[in-house]
C-alpha cells in the first residue's frame, strides 16, 4: 500500500511539474509579440477603412488581397450621411466630397411625367452636416482610402488558410505564412475566412436577378440629380441613380434571361416618351439577391473577426452594403486598439469588448437585411409604395437612425438633453470665442472615450481607460456650456448637459451613457 501511495505521489508531482511547465510556456507565448497587430484579408472599402483607422491609432497592419490591383469599375455607388460623418472624422471625406455628386431627392416617374419628388427624410436630419447621399463609385472610394494609408496593400496574395491559438492567428498564403494578434476577414460574400470558421451564413435567397448598368447616355429626358424610380404596368422595375462624372447607373429587374441588350430595352421602355441612347457603358453586371448574416462575427478563441460582406450580404436597394461595412470597421478597430494596447489582454473584460461588437453589429446587419429585403420585393409594386417604404426606413438608409439597444454590453440606458444612450452622438455646433463655428465632430477624435461632464458631476476615469478617455468639464455660461478640449480650445454649445450630469461618448461616436453616474458605465462595461 505504501508503495502505491509513493508511486501515486511521484506521478502527481511529475504531472504538476508538466502542468507548470506548460503554463510557463503558454505564458511566454502570450507575452510574445506577433509580427503584426492585425492582418486584414480583403482590400475592399471595409478592409481598407479598417487599415486606415488602425494605422491612425498606431497599430501595425498587413493587408492581403487576392485581386491583382485596385477595383477599376463598378460595385458600390453611394455614401450615406453617417458614413460621411465617420469618413470625415478619419480625414478621408475631404478626398471624396469634391468628386462626388450630392443627392437627397427620390422621384417617381410614370405615364411620361414626374409624379412626385421627396427629400424631407434627408433634410429633416438633425445634428449633421451631411443631409444627402454622396454619389461616388467604389473605385474612387478605395483610391481615397489607399491615399490615406502609409502602408502598401499586398495584391496578388491569395489566402489559403487561417488558424488561431490562444495567443495569435496564423494566415497562410501560397508564398508565405503571416502571424498577427488578430485577423479581420473582410474578404467579401464568398469569404474564405468565414468558411474556415465553418460559420453558417444564415438567410434567404429570393428568386430575383437584377442587372446593373454604369453608362453614359444621350437623352432628351429632363435629367436631374435625383434618384428616379420608374413605374410601368404597376411595377417599379427600373431605378436611375445619378453618378459622378455625368454617369448614369441603372438597376433593372428582368424576368428570364438577363442580358445587357434586354436591360437597355427595359430602360428605353420605362423612359418613354423620351428617347435614350447608350453612348458608352463602363460596367454591366448581374446579381442574384441574397439575404444572409453570419452566425457569429467572432471566432471561438476571439482571434479572428468578420466584417463587411464577409459577415452580411443583402439586396443593393437602399444603398446600405458598403455603408454597413464601413460602420463595421468603425465599430471594430477601437475595440481591437483597447485590447491590444490596454492593460487587459484576456479574461472577461476582453470578452465583453468583442462580444459587444458581435451583438451590436449582427443585430444591425439583420435590420439592414430586412430593410433591403422589403425594398427589393416592393419593386414588384408601384413606385409610390416603393418610395413610401424608403421614407419609413430612412433611419437605416441614411445611417443616422441606427441604434444600439441597452442589451449591449457597451450601452447603459439614459438620456441627457439631445444625448441618448445607444444613438449616434449629435454633431452639435460649437462656437469658438463667440465667433468661429465648429462642429463637435471636428473636435472629437476617433479611438478615445470622451466624457462631457456637467458642473458637479462625479467621474474619475478607471485606470484601464485613463489614457484613452478625455474628460471635458462643462461650466455654466450665459450662452450654454463651455467646453475645454484637450487642445485647449474654449468652446461652448447651447445643447445642455445639466448640473451633476454627464455623457459618455464612445470612440465610435455613439453615446454609451447619459446620466448622473458615468462611473457605473465603465464599471459595468468591463467588470
Amino acid at each position: 500500500m505504501g508503495e502505491v501511495l509513493q508511486n501515486s505521489f511521484a506521478f502527481s508531482v511529475t504531472l504538476l511539474r508538466r502542468i507548470e511547465t506548460r503554463s510557463e510556456t503558454r505564458h511566454e507565448k502570450l507575452e510574445m509579440a506577433s509580427p503584426f497587430d492585425i492582418i486584414i484579408v480583403g482590400a475592399g472599402p471595409t478592409g481598407l477603412f479598417s487599415a486606415v483607422l488602425a494605422r491612425q491609432l498606431g497599430l501595425s497592419v498587413c493587408i492581403l488581397e487576392k485581386r491583382s490591383g485596385p477595383l477599376p469599375v463598378g460595385r458600390a455607388d453611394a455614401l450615406n450621411a453617417r458614413t460621411q460623418q465617420v469618413l470625415d472624422v478619419a480625414g478621408v471625406l475631404k478626398d471624396l466630397r469634391p468628386h462626388g455628386l450630392q443627392c437627397n431627392t427620390s422621384s417617381i416617374f410614370k405615364d411620361g411625367a414626374f409624379q412626385s419628388r421627396n427629400s424631407h427624410w434627408w433634410t429633416s436630419i438633425q445634428h449633421s452636416a451631411y443631409k444627402e447621399f454622396l454619389m461616388i463609385g467604389q473605385p474612387a472610394i478605395e483610391k481615397a482610402l489607399v491615399k490615406n494609408l502609409d502602408i502598401e496593400v499586398l495584391y496578388n496574395t491569395e489566402v489559403l488558410s487561417v488558424t488561431e491559438s490562444h495567443y495569435e492567428a496564423t494566415v497562410r498564403t501560397k508564398e508565405k505564412t503571416y502571424t498577427s494578434q488578430y485577423v479581420i476577414g473582410a474578404d467579401g460574400g464568398q469569404s474564405l475566412i468565414r468558411h474556415q470558421l465553418n460559420y453558417k451564413f444564415e438567410g434567404e435567397k429570393p428568386n430575383m436577378c437584377w442587372a446593373v448598368l454604369d453608362t453614359f447616355i444621350k437623352t432628351d429626358f429632363p435629367v436631374c440629380d435625383e434618384i428616379v424610380s420608374f413605374e410601368e404596368n404597376g411595377q417599379s422595375r427600373v431605378s436611375w441613380i445619378p453618378r459622378e462624372r455625368d454617369m448614369a447607373r441603372f438597376y433593372i429587374l428582368l424576368d428570364g434571361e438577363v442580358t445587357q441588350e434586354r436591360a437597355e430595352a427595359s430602360i428605353r421602355s420605362h423612359m418613354k416618351p423620351f428617347a435614350v441612347e447608350f453612348e458608352r457603358t463602363e460596367w454591366f453586371s448581374t446579381y442574384n439577391v441574397q439575404e444572409r448574416v453570419a452566425q457569429s462575427y467572432i471566432s471561438p478563441l476571439t482571434r479572428i473577426l468578420l466584417a463587411g460582406d464577409a459577415s452580411h450580404i443583402h439586396a443593393v436597394n437602399g444603398g446600405q452594403g458598403l455603408n454597413t461595412g464601413v460602420a463595421d470597421a468603425f465599430a471594430l478597430i477601437w475595440r481591437l486598439n483597447f485590447i491590444i494596447r490596454g492593460p487587459f489582454s484576456q479574461g472577461k473584460a476582453l470578452g465583453n469588448v468583442l462580444r459587444s461588437y458581435d451583438s451590436e453589429r449582427r443585430v444591425t446587419a439583420k435590420r439592414v437585411v430586412d430593410v433591403a429585403g422589403m425594398l427589393v420585393r416592393s419593386t414588384l409594386r408601384t413606385a409610390e409604395e416603393y418610395v413610401g417604404l424608403v421614407e419609413r426606413n430612412a433611419a437605416n438608409i441614411t445611417g443616422m437612425g441606427i441604434t444600439y439597444s441597452a442589451d449591449s454590453l457597451a450601452v447603459l440606458a439614459g438620456t441627457v438633453g439631445d444625448f441618448v444612450a445607444g444613438t449616434r452622438c449629435p454633431d452639435i455646433e460649437v462656437v469658438k470665442a463667440g465667433v468661429v463655428k465648429l462642429r463637435l465632430y471636428e473636435v472629437l477624435k476617433y479611438g478615445d472615450f470622451v466624457v462631457l461632464k456637467g458642473k458637479g458631476a462625479d467621474f474619475t476615469a478607471p485606470a484601464w481607460a485613463a489614457a484613452r478617455t478625455k474628460v471635458w468639464d462643462l461650466e455654466k455660461w450665459e450662452n450654454g456650456w463651455r467646453l475645454t478640449t484637450e487642445r485647449g480650445m474654449k468652446l461652448f454649445t447651447t445643447v445642455g448637459v445639466g448640473e451633476g450630469m454627464a455623457v459618455v461618448v464612445r470612440p465610435d461616436l455613439y453615446v454609451g451613457y447619459a446620466g448622473d453616474s458615468p462611473n457605473t458605465y465603465f464599471e459595468g462595461f468591463l467588470a
